[in-house]
């Protein structure tokens, strides 16, 4: 066998890294603020959020994973620190969110979960918000774990739900696991929109979008 037959899979595997590690977060963050860009935001229900801060408080902003794509358009705060997982998504993950001004903080509750625990736990006492989603990442779907409890009482921060919701579902589980059905938006609207963060397409006769904000 030829030294250049010898050395393709690890060719091969280093293309693989560098297209999800270097050009996949550039790639993603701009299909976001994409979607975000056809839309007409409408901002709802965020006084009691708003008062926090000017109180100086920091917060625990929790949100079911499934509904991580427009989330970094509802958080209002300075900057925060995210809980995401130690799998390779996660890294793809942690560097689209950097790129929002957001800091991971790796761990989960099957992989590094005490660390990444006392490193929320530090950073929320030392005034700094954190984020975790309460059902992820192996699921069910959102059922809470304990963990977003714990992290409340050791470091006396509110939990602040955060919610995205859209009319009509569409579903991807593209580099995410089976159980989770990430929401996107959709053509042909039905219902009334609910109160909180109010987002509509530019484009005509496409569905409102509605992503809430719940009282600490």
């Amino acid at each position: 066998m030829s030294e250049t037959a010898q050395n393709r899979p690890g060719l091969k595997k280093r293309v693989e890294q560098w297209l999800k590690f270097t050009v996949l977060p550039p790639l993603g963050a701009l299909v976001i603020r994409g979607i975000k860009g056809s839309m007409r935001l409408e901002q709802r229900g965020y006084e009691p959020v708003d008062a926090l801060y000017r109180e100086k408080r920091s917060i625990i902003l929790a949100f079911w994973h499934a509904q991580q794509l427009m989330i970094p358009f509802g958080y209002r705060g300075p900057g925060s620190h995210v809980l995401i997982s130690q799998h390779g998504d996660g890294e793809i993950i942690a560097r689209i969110i950097a790129r929002f001004g957001h800091e991971a903080v790796r761990g989960s509750s099957t992989r590094g979960g005490a660390g990444a625990l006392r490193s929320l736990i530090k950073l929320g006492r030392s005034g700094k918000d954190v984020v975790v989603t309460p059902d992820g990442p192996k699921g069910p779907r959102q059922v809470a774990k304990l963990g977003v409890i714990q992290l409340a009482k050791a470091t006396g921060l509110p939990i602040v739900p955060l919610g995205f919701a859209c009319s009509k579902k569409n579903s991807s589980r593209a580099g995410i696991a089976s159980w989770c059905r990430t929401r996107f938006p959709a053509a042909s609207s039905s219902g009334e929109p609910r109160s909180g963060f109010r987002a509509r397409r530019r484009t005509p006769r496409l569905s409102p979008l509605v992503s809430n904000w719940n009282r600490p």
